[in-house]
C-alpha cells in the first residue's frame, strides 16, 4: 500500500485518541493502530496520541509514539487502562459552536495530521463523525475512522464491543465465586449478597453474571436489567423463595435500573461531561431493601472499575477482537475509506467464528444496543439459552499478562511530547 493508493501525493501524520471510560484491551487496539501503521509508512509517517484524548488535541499536547520502543508498544496488548490517557470531554453541537472543531482542524494543520483514529463508544463515534464533517467543511481532508471500545456492549451493528468480553468474563467469574462463599456461610451468617456492575441503560454486563449458573439452584438467582421494569414486590418474592429453596440468594444488578416510570433507582442528582445522570449506589439500596423487608443479613460489592480494568482474567477472544479492529481502522484509513467503523461480523457461534466488517459513523453515533426480550427469562430475573450462546464465546479464552514476583508486568509508555507549533493556547 503506497501513499499515492490512498489519493494523497506523500504520507501524513495520524492522530490517535482514547476516549472515555477505559477497559482491559482498549490498549491493545492502540497496539493494533501503532504496529500497522508503522507498516504503512508510505501513507502514514508516524502516530500522534492524544495526551487524555480529545483533549490533547485541542491543547496540543500530543504524545509522539515513534519514541516509543517497538517492544513497549507490543507490551500494550496485554497492558490494561489507557495508555496515553482518556477523557470524557463532549465537544459541542456542529450548529451550536464550532470553535472545538476549528481547533482540531488548527491543530491537525500545524501538524500535518490527514489521519483521525477515534477509539471509543456511542458518544466517541459522533465526535468522529463531526470531525470529519467539519473537515470537509472547512475544505481540509482528513480521513476519520472510528475504534470500537466499550465495556457496556451498546454500540449497534457490531455483534459485540472490544472490551466487553473482559469485563462480561470477570463478572461471571466473580458471581461464581462469590456465590461459593456466600453459600458456605448461609446456614448461620450471610443470606444475600449483592453485586453492583456498569451499565447504565444496557444491561450487557449483568446477563453476563447469567454465565455463572448451569441450574435452577445456582447463582445468580436474581438478575436485574435496565431494560426491565423494577417491581419492588416482585423482586423480594423472589428473594425470599430463592433463600427458602437454596439457603441464599445471589443478586447481580445493573448501575441503570429503573422502576416502571423511568427514573433510576440510585441516580446522584449530578451529571457526567456527557450530560449523563450519575448513578452509583444501587447495589447497596437494594441490598438494604431486602433487609428491611425480609430481615435477611446481606453482602454487597460494587465491580465498579474492577471489571473493566482486570487484564489478568481478559477473554482471549476479546484481546483478539480489540487488536483486530486496530489494525484494520489504519488498513480501511490507508485504503481510501473514510468516516466508517471496523466492525465485529459473527458468522458462527459454535464453533465461534468472526470477522471484521463495517459500518458508518453515522448509523453508530449516539445509538444504543440493548439487551433484547427474548434474551431475558419470561420472569425478568435471569437470561435464556439464546442469551448463552450469543454471550459465551465471547468469553472465551485465557491470555494472561507475564508476571514477575508474582505480580503481573505492564508497560508505561514514555509519553515524550511533540513540540507545539501553535502560539495561540486552547482553554478548555
Amino acid at each position: 500500500m503506497t501513499g499515492q493508493e490512498t489519493g494523497r501525493s506523500r504520507p501524513q501524520n495520524a492522530f490517535y485518541a482514547q476516549s472515555g471510560g477505559v477497559s482491559a484491551v482498549i490498549n491493545a487496539s492502540a497496539c493494533g493502530v501503532i504496529e500497522t501503521a508503522r507498516k504503512h509508512r508510505l501513507a502514514i509517517r508516524n502516530v500522534y496520541a492524544g495526551r487524555h484524548g480529545i483533549v490533547g488535541a485541542l491543547t496540543e499536547d500530543l504524545i509522539d509514539t515513534s519514541k516509543e520502543s517497538a517492544v513497549d508498544i507490543m507490551a500494550l496488548r496485554h497492558t490494561p487502562g489507557g495508555a496515553f490517557g482518556s477523557a470524557r470531554y463532549k465537544l459541542a453541537g456542529l450548529d451550536a459552536n464550532r470553535t472545538e472543531y476549528t481547533r482540531l482542524i488548527e491543530v491537525f494543520k500545524a501538524h500535518d495530521i490527514g489521519y483521525f483514529f477515534y477509539n471509543g463508544g456511542n458518544d466517541s463515534m459522533d465526535t468522529a463523525q463531526k470531525v470529519a464533517e467539519m473537515g470537509r467543511h472547512l475544505g481540509y481532508p482528513l480521513t476519520c475512522i472510528g475504534v470500537p471500545k466499550t465495556v457496556d456492549n451498546d454500540l449497534p451493528i457490531t455483534d459485540c464491543c472490544p472490551g466487553f468480553g473482559s469485563a462480561a468474563k470477570y463478572i461471571a467469574i466473580s458471581t461464581r465465586e462469590a456465590a461459593l462463599d456466600v453459600a458456605s456461610m448461609a446456614r448461620t451468617s450471610t443470606k444475600v449478597f449483592v453485586l453492583e456492575v456498569m451499565g447504565r441503560h444496557a444491561g450487557w454486563l449483568a446477563a453476563a453474571a447469567g454465565l455463572a449458573g448451569q441450574k435452577a439452584a445456582d447463582a445468580p438467582h436474581v438478575i436485574l436489567f435496565p431494560e426491565v421494569a423494577f417491581d419492588a414486590d416482585r423482586f423480594l418474592a423472589k428473594v425470599k423463595l430463592s433463600v427458602e429453596r437454596y439457603g441464599y440468594c445471589v443478586i447481580v444488578v445493573s448501575e441503570g435500573v429503573r422502576d416502571a416510570s423511568g427514573k433510576f433507582l440510585a441516580e446522584a442528582g449530578t451529571k457526567d461531561a456527557f450530560g449523563h445522570a450519575q448513578l452509583g449506589g444501587v447495589g447497596p439500596l437494594v441490598a438494604e431493601m431486602t433487609r428491611a423487608a425480609l430481615g435477611f443479613k446481606f453482602h454487597w460489592a460494587v465491580a465498579d472499575y474492577l471489571q473493566r480494568s482486570a487484564r489478568h482474567i481478559v477473554s482471549a477472544v476479546d484481546v483478539e477482537q480489540a487488536y483486530a479492529v486496530g489494525k484494520a481502522a489504519v488498513e480501511f484509513a490507508v485504503g481510501g475509506k473514510n468516516a466508517v467503523l471496523p466492525i465485529i461480523v459473527r458468522t458462527s457461534s459454535k464453533p465461534y467464528r468472526w470477522t471484521i466488517g463495517e459500518a458508518p459513523l453515522a448509523a453508530i453515533a449516539n445509538k444504543e444496543k440493548k439487551v433484547p426480550r427474548n434474551f431475558v427469562s419470561a420472569d425478568g430475573f435471569g437470561i435464556t439459552a439464546a442469551c448463552r450462546r450469543y454471550l459465551s464465546p465471547l468469553i472465551g479464552g485465557e491470555d494472561y499478562p507475564p508476571y514477575r514476583d508474582g505480580l503481573p508486568i505492564y508497560v508505561k509508555m514514555k509519553g515524550i511530547a511533540v513540540p507545539k507549533r501553535l502560539k495561540r493556547s486552547f482553554v478548555l
